[in-house]
């Protein structure tokens, strides 16, 4: 017993390291985020480059944390299906913050600022706003970042090919051809993880692909190379990792509410479909961030309206269904971790509709460069991903440790809940009045909703201040428990 113990509690070391630095940098980029809504409300006064400067910190490093600590949480629930290397997981964490200092030196010491997209030849050009140092530092910065995860993904592809024999199988295409029973099917976790090492291995490759070619158009500008493939490249990369934040942090959902219920939660033929059918849009719904070029092929941009419909279905509907049933009569007694998982799937639901919205081209053309964009991506990484995230930290802490929730932690849900929506809010009728997005200064008419949604950034700024306390009060509380009997503690 005191074997397992051990493991267990050297596995959650990794995980807990994952999910504090995740936590505090997230909290980090949401001040910056509320900074930024006060400048451009009147509030607060920045000079411009300051402003862009706080964008792309804002964008990188809230992106790159949240799946960081969604790594966490995948790591961890697949360690219990297949064996994963500790050393890998521990490379990918220093590697993290080796990364994420030299991008803040880079952004704050060296004024770099292209926001997170860094546009072939922006980092290049930037009319001397920013020198070859800063960009350099960002752009390897990114390119190390991108090679943590990529080792990780990989040993995580290794794993699930050595127990399952390919990583066909480990979506259970066996099973949805008939070789294989159903319940044969690999669980939820390794279905999802299999989805996500598939198109993150991919997302990354595009993405060291252009920073390597944006590397060395710094350094040397006689080499130059395709925009449209530059911004093509970028795109895939960004849009696919941002996407797998959630489809990796979702495996909380499948295992927590399972044993808050005591019921199962089913890989069926449906299930492995709609995984399938989510692993094959999520690698080219990329396009619909391409509506506004013309250039690009006709046929690209089509395929990008019509899978991204497509793509907010499957896991979604399957996923947000299967909760509401696994719940439904279970006798399920609610806790601020099984509360914040069910309330991500409200946040994922409602992220997804303005996503729906703006791939329309003729509706794209009017929107996408608004603020209606980073509505639907508040609502959909905050209130769904995030949730996701700190439901499994609350989850976490009760299960590995004596600590206890008060009445202040549900305040916080509330707060936090309440805060996502205003911000969302703001960003959606902003969008609404054409308000356009990362622009540093607003018009008068353009002001209150930002303004709108500064307060409302605050209250969900305190909120999320009091789940990052109560994961640190949880690392001062932290003993050894007998795992065998952990799953009463949830009862």
């Amino acid at each position: 017993m005191s074997s397992v113990v051990s493991e267990e509690k050297s596995r959650n070391n990794l995980v807990v390291s994952y999910l504090t630095i995740g936590g505090i940098v997230i909290l980090a980029m949401m001040v910056f985020g509320v900074l930024m809504l006060l400048a451009q409300g009147g509030v607060l006064e920045f000079t411009p480059a300051a402003f862009y400067q706080f964008l792309t910190i804002h964008g990188t490093g809230m992106v790159g944390a949240a799946a960081f600590a969604a790594a966490g949480v995948m790591w961890y629930f697949l360690s219990k299906y297949v064996e994963l290397s500790k050393k890998i997981m521990k490379i990918n964490l220093v590697l993290f913050l080796v990364a994420l200092v030299m991008v803040i030196i880079g952004v704050f010491s060296f004024e770099y600022a292209s926001a997170w997209t860094f546009l072939y030849p922006l980092p290049a050009i930037s009319a001397n706003a920013w020198g070859v140092t800063g960009a350099l530092l960002y752009l390897f910065g990114m390119l190390i970042l991108g090679v943590g995860f990529l080792l990780l993904h990989l040993d995580m592809g290794r794993a699930i090919i050595k127990k399952y024999g390919s990583l066909a199988k480990g979506l259970g295409w066996d099973v949805i051809s008939g070789k294989k029973a159903e319940k044969d099917a690999p669980s939820s976790t390794v279905v999802a993880s299999t989805m996500v090492t598939i198109v993150n291995v991919t997302a990354i490759t595009a993405g060291a692909i252009v920073l390597i070619m944006n590397i060395i158009n710094v350094i040397n500008p006689s080499f130059t190379f395709d925009p449209l493939l530059a911004k093509n490249l970028t795109f895939a990369f960004g849009h696919i990792f941002a996407n797998s934040i959630i489809y990796m942090a979702v495996i909380a959902v499948y295992e927590i509410l399972s044993k808050y219920t005591n019921r199962p939660w089913k890989a069926n033929k449906p299930f492995l479909i709609a995984w399938t059918m989510s692993t094959a849009f999520t690698l080219v719904i990329y396009t619909h961030h391409m509506l506004m070029d013309p250039v690009m092929p006709k046929w690209m941009l089509i395929m990008g309206q019509i899978l991204s419909y497509a793509n907010g279905l499957p896991v979604l509907v399957i996923t947000a269904y299967g909760a509401l049933m696994i719940v439904y009569k279970s006798g399920i007694k609610w806790d601020m971790g099984s509360g914040l998982i069910y309330l991500s799937m409200f946040g994922w639901v409602v992220g997804v509709v303005p996503a729906i919205v703006d791939a329309t081209i003729v509706v794209n053309h009017v929107m996408h460069n608004t603020k209606w964009v980073p509505g639907h991506f508040h609502m959909y990484m905050a209130l769904g991903a995030c949730a996701m995230i700190f439901g499994f930290m609350y989850y976490l802490a009760k299960q590995d440790s004596s600590i206890k929730t008060n009445k202040i932690d549900k305040l916080a849900f509330i707060g936090y809940t309440i805060g996502i929506l205003g911000i969302s809010g703001s960003f959606l009728v902003s969008g609404a009045l054409s308000t356009p997005r990362r622009w540093a200064t607003h018009f008068p008419e353009w002001m209150a909703p930002a303004n709108v949604g500064a307060v409302a950034g605050v209250l969900a700024v305190l909120s999320l201040l009091v789940f990052v306390i109560h994961f640190v009060r949880y690392l001062n509380k932290r003993n050894k428990v007998d795992y065998k009997q952990d799953d009463k503690k949830l009862a």
